[in-house]
């Protein structure tokens, strides 16, 4: 997952202010106790935060894989 994956999955699954605000202030266990933008910053990878983001947001797991990908061109 790339980075620009990253904020488009969290946009798509919480809108662009709420996700802005989970990213910012909610902290995740799993990646050592960071906020998202913590561990971004530290190099955690990025599949691995948004992972811990939906476990700890309580988001469905056939919600977790294939978020933030874009539509092929055409």
């Amino acid at each position: 997952m790339r980075l620009s994956e990253f904020w488009l999955a969290i946009s798509d699954e919480f809108g662009e202010a709420y996700g802005r605000v989970l990213t910012s202030d909610l902290v995740l266990e799993e990646v050592g106790g960071l906020t998202a933008t913590q561990a971004i910053k530290a190099g955690v990878p990025v599949r691995a935060i948004w992972i811990a983001l939906c476990r700890a947001t309580d988001v469905p797991p056939e919600r977790w894989y294939g978020v933030g990908q874009r539509q092929p061109k055409k």
